[in-house]
């Protein structure tokens, strides 16, 4: 069996990065993609019109929100494989080869380690504990691999979700199938640094897991890292 995979990026006001991943995405993809589905919250810039010219095909998800898109883009997709990268990401030149292989030795779902685009130490600090298996390392930074089959056993992303929707998805897809963290990184912006101390940062991804671990609303948790994050 051939297996193909479709590329799903969420995307909101990201004229920005959109060109350059996507025609990135494109050059590595060693025949093995089907598709790159760009879905659209809404942007108010470019965002649409540079996906498209890239290559990519680009729809406005009926609903704005990571979850909501993500789902919206793999109803879209023709891959047996769905990889979610978000816009400020760059996987590794070997991202195709590294998928259609973990899923021929029968990982169902997975994800890169991180290294930042700094040469600061304490962003390397950070990217190191990425290799582990640990809660605090399934958000979506680090792109997500998973089968059409077990995306659609699991019904997808929650679409009610505002927050942490990757880290709900890899936990239950961790339970039904095979989980692959590969010895690669993923290339990740540090923009959510900007104006703020790396410490600020740590402590409201640190609240935000708490509170979604609590059982406290989604609005809660939104709004609180909202404010912990406030420059």
């Amino acid at each position: 069996m051939i297996n193909k995979i479709s590329i799903i990026i969420p995307t909101y006001n990201e004229a920005e990065n959109i060109a350059a991943l996507i025609n990135y995405l494109k050059s590595n993809s060693k025949n093995s993609i089907a598709e790159i589905i760009v879905t659209d919250g809404g942007s108010t810039d470019e965002t649409i019109a540079l996906a498209s010219s890239s290559g990519a095909i680009t729809f406005t998800s009926p609903q704005k929100g990571r979850a909501a898109q993500m789902n919206y883009g793999a109803s879209k997709a023709s891959g047996d494989i769905l990889y979610f990268v978000h816009a400020d990401t760059f996987p590794p030149v070997s991202f195709a080869t590294d998928i259609i292989e973990a899923v021929k030795n029968n990982f169902d779902c997975g994800r890169y380690q991180t290294k930042f685009n700094s040469k600061k130490w304490i962003y390397k600090f950070n990217a190191f504990f990425t290799r582990f298996d640990w809660f605090i390392c399934y958000g979506g930074d680090q792109t997500f691999f998973i089968t059409q089959k077990l995306f659609t056993a699991l019904d997808g992303f929650k679409n009610d979700m505002l927050i942490m929707e990757e880290y709900d998805l890899t936990a239950r897809a961790k339970q039904k199938g095979h989980y692959k963290i590969f010895n690669k990184t993923t290339l990740i912006s540090i923009r959510k640094y900007e104006g703020r101390s790396w410490w600020q940062v740590q402590m409201a991804n640190r609240k935000a897991i708490q509170l979604f671990k609590s059982g406290a609303s989604q609005q809660q948790i939104v709004d609180q890292y909202k404010l912990m994050l406030k420059k």
